[in-house]
């Protein structure tokens, strides 16, 4: 068993819940998700919501009488499109569409530790949420400016956000909300001499993952 499989199993599910489903699946998964030092936080991505809520056919029954945030992920990787990928510290449940390396670009070395020194909200728990709720979140907890800003229309496209996390450090934070946004992000510092000024600016993640069970069409 890995170490995120080992945390995962002494995480008990709320009682009750036989089955994972367009209802209860994403915001069980999320709230079942305990503090721990190797699986700190959980991201649906976009091919995994859209599983559910879009093609409204994923559905995993728990037939363990007591199940754990294990036997749920495991019952989504048996019955459902649904994967489980450990990108520590982040486990990400995703499709084979997802781009699971997320994509963020620091102006230097410097920025980046800084955004790594800094920490998120203690316990994250995010189902469903749009660009404009967790925008002004990212802007307090980071200290940084955040663009597209809140009701921009630059954010028209991107997916809402289904994730949890505990004691995400600021970097962690930015993992999360780019891919369960489907979104990439590059951080600059702007600004004169006397009044300089962290910016994180996101965008729509183009990138394009064939499934594996479609190949591309020969070319002569």
């Amino acid at each position: 068993m890995e170490p995120w499989e080992a945390a995962l199993s002494l995480m008990p599910l709320p009682a009750g819940v036989t089955e994972l489903n367009l209802t209860n699946g994403v915001g069980t998964m999320l709230t079942g998700l305990q503090s721990n030092t190797v699986v700190k936080g959980i991201v649906f991505m976009p091919g995994a919501t859209d599983e559910f809520y879009f093609f409204r056919r994923a559905k995993a029954a728990l037939t363990n009488p007591a199940p754990t945030m294990l036997d749920g992920v495991i019952a989504l990787k048996r019955q459902t499109r649904i994967r489980a990928t450990f990108h520590a510290p982040l486990l990400l449940l995703h499709t084979d569409e997802d781009s699971l390396e997320p994509i963020i670009k620091s102006q230097n070395e410097a920025l980046t530790e800084k955004i790594k020194a800094g920490s998120f909200v203690k316990h994250a728990l995010y189902n469903d949420r749009d660009w404009d709720a967790i925008q002004p979140i990212l802007r307090k907890n980071l200290g940084v400016e955040i663009l597209p800003a809140k009701y921009s229309p630059d954010s028209w496209h991107f997916y809402r956000h289904s994730f949890a996390g505990w004691n995400l450090n600021g970097w962690e934070a930015l993992e999360a909300v780019t891919l369960a946004g489907k979104t990439t992000c590059r951080i600059e510092k702007q600004g004169g001499l006397s009044l300089r000024r962290i910016v994180i600016f996101f965008e729509q993640d183009r990138r394009v993952v064939l499934p594996k069970d479609r190949a591309l069409p020969a070319t002569y």
